[in-house]
């Protein structure tokens, strides 16, 4: 990982934020976390016209084994590092109110905030898993979502049942920004080469165990 002089800021609750801003939530274990995270971070900056993005670090993850997983603190201090710019801000606020599921986690952000306007980003990997997440369509209706592709990933994200469902609620790449004023359910995917990276790759023993940024 390349030295970082200035660190993400890491908060307990939310980080700041104001009516009229635009933010993008991305939710995961961060273990770790790597320059994919941050390489799609610094893309929905730029494409959805954003003005911050908050890496949500989650205690667990309900779909995956969480025995070894390392101190969420630890994690948040990982990502911080890892992310080392002003407009991404680390948060463990799904620990802080004892969040399991991600849709109680945005439902909770939505009644803290007023105002300030949300998107859920999430991995091409994801949408096509996105049916067997608790809830998943209340997650739809509560903020819009830009899915970044990843490579290998779009074709199966595309052709998933949350995709067919969701498919009337698509708004076209060429329109991105605009899904953080429409009502939801709103989505996009963002067409961007991305970095291969992944922490399930990285936590392999033929990686070295520092991450990349």
């Amino acid at each position: 990982m390349n030295a970082c002089a200035m660190p993400s800021a890491i908060h307990d609750g939310l980080p700041p934020h104001a009516p009229g801003q635009r933010i993008g939530l991305l939710g995961g274990s961060f273990n770790p976390p790597h320059g994919g995270h941050r390489h799609i971070s610094c893309e929905a900056l730029k494409r959805l016209r954003l003005h911050a993005v908050w890496w949500i670090v989650t205690p667990g993850n309900p779909l995956k084994q969480n025995d070894d997983l390392p101190r969420v603190e630890d994690r948040a201090i990982a990502a911080a590092a890892c992310a080392c710019h002003p407009r991404i801000a680390i948060t463990l606020f799904e620990r802080k109110i004892g969040a399991r599921f991600t849709a109680d986690t945005l439902a909770e952000v939505q009644r803290r905030t007023r105002g300030t306007r949300f998107t859920w980003l999430m991995g091409g990997d994801n949408l096509a898993m996105f049916h067997r997440w608790d809830r998943w369509r209340t997650i739809a209706n509560t903020m819009p979502i830009a899915v970044l592709d990843r490579p290998q990933t779009r074709l199966a994200g595309v052709a998933s049942p949350a995709a067919h469902a969701l498919a009337q609620a698509r708004v076209p790449t060429r329109d991105a920004a605009l899904i953080l004023t429409a009502r939801p359910p709103a989505w996009t995917i963002l067409d961007i080469p991305l970095s291969p990276l992944s922490s399930t790759a990285l936590r392999k023993p033929e990686h070295p165990g520092d991450m990349t940024s």
